[in-house]
């Protein structure tokens, strides 16, 4: 019987994370996406919009029936309580679905399920208990505003608020089993790291 490894793939905002979780999806890992499950939560039809819709009232949800981010990002980022109900709606049906998702990955042959979760040190044992392998993929601070503000348009600030936001580069590492550094190289670079670091889990 195969041995099936679940990893935790986590880095802050700029940092590649994603571009690792394609690497690694080339290499024949199921990927699950924390961040793109819950961004379907709250898209057109997604699972989570009738109980936004009850807590934070009908005008959150936009015209053409998704949630409105721009408003739940201002009104999270004003008020913490908000910000527990929204998570209150959203990770029990982040749960859901990934399960469902780790489901079809396990029937359909795959040994390597990497959990893509950004905010995985913030949720403490939440995630941290699913997985036996935890990869950061960091970077310099610096590094991740000049990213940010060349793929998105944002501003200095509103990027170190973001950054702000997380866990701190520090806290990241310290809960780390490996570390890609994705500092100063291209990508054929950080192909290499990702290719050493996946030999182990038989990518």
């Amino acid at each position: 019987m195969s041995v099936i490894h679940h990893i935790g793939l986590t880095g802050g905002i700029g940092s590649g994370k994603s571009t690792v979780a394609g690497l690694l999806t080339e290499r024949g890992a199921a990927v699950i996406d924390a961040d793109a499950i819950s961004r379907s939560l709250t898209a057109p039809g997604g699972r989570a919009l009738e109980a936004i819709a009850r807590c934070f009232g009908a005008d959150m949800i936009t015209p053409d029936g998704a949630m409105d981010r721009v408003a739940m990002r201002a009104r999270v980022f004003s008020d913490p309580q908000a910000k527990k109900q929204l998570e209150g709606i959203i990770h029990p049906l982040v749960g859901q679905v990934t399960q469902e998702q780790t489901q079809q990955a396990l029937d359909s042959g795959k040994t390597c399920l990497v959990f893509d979760v950004p905010l995985l040190v913030e949720s403490g044992d939440r995630w941290r208990q699913k997985v036996q392998h935890v990869l950061v993929v960091d970077c310099e601070v610096a590094t991740q505003i000049n990213r940010v503000r060349q793929r998105s348009g944002l501003s200095e600030a509103e990027v170190q608020r973001i950054i702000e936001q997380q866990a701190s580069r520090i806290q990241r590492l310290a809960c780390a089993d490996s570390v890609i550094y994705n500092q100063g190289i291209d990508l054929d670079g950080l192909k290499l790291q990702v290719g050493f670091w996946a030999l182990r889990f038989g990518l």
